[in-house]
């Protein structure tokens, strides 16, 4: 009797805990590695948790333009993000070419803050590059048209060159328990 509502609890749970999505628009790369012989052909993964997100290959490019925007139901802030760059082999295993780790803490912060009256544009929050992070310049945090907006260009790790520009952006999810 007492178990009759067990067969949702599972989707209960999930809202319950779930804060909300994060939007990573992944812009572009800019002079990733080679990895063909003389290009690649690139996408990106994205792995938070047990979530794994890819964009789609773009052909014989180490400047791709991918414009992409990737969703992860974000529960807890304070795992940090990976992304990772391959390059896509039709016979073979795809190759890695680099990676990096971001955090969003800072930016969920940011999204806490009581905002209203802001000027389109205003600079919220900036952080700069450091051996603590995959920065390649800085990052603004700003005000956007009523919403918070990240931008960050990552440089890529264990891999000679590239890096990778996104954008972060949060959707709140009626039913969610929010930030």
């Amino acid at each position: 009797m007492v178990d009759s509502h067990h067969g949702n609890s599972g989707t209960t749970s999930l809202m319950e805990s779930l804060m909300g999505l994060l939007r990573i628009r992944i812009k572009r790369g800019i002079n990733l590695a080679v990895r063909d012989v003389r290009s690649s052909d690139p996408y990106v993964v994205v792995k938070m948790g047990r979530q794994r997100l890819k964009t789609r290959v773009i052909k014989k490019d180490v400047n791709p333009e991918w414009n992409e925007d990737l969703t992860l139901s974000i529960t807890d802030p304070n795992i940090p993000i990976k992304l990772t760059v391959f390059d896509h082999d039709t016979f073979s295993k795809d190759d890695k070419m680099g990676d990096a780790e971001f955090d969003i803490k800072e930016y969920i912060e940011a999204l806490k803050m009581n905002l209203s009256g802001l000027p389109n544009g205003t600079i919220i929050s900036k952080t700069t590059p450091s051996r603590h992070n995959c920065l390649a310049e800085e990052s603004c945090i700003f005000f956007s048209e009523g919403k918070v907006v990240q931008d960050m260009c990552l440089r890529l790790k264990n891999v000679e060159c590239g890096e990778v520009e996104i954008q972060l952006q949060w959707i709140d999810l009626p039913g969610s328990k929010g930030l």
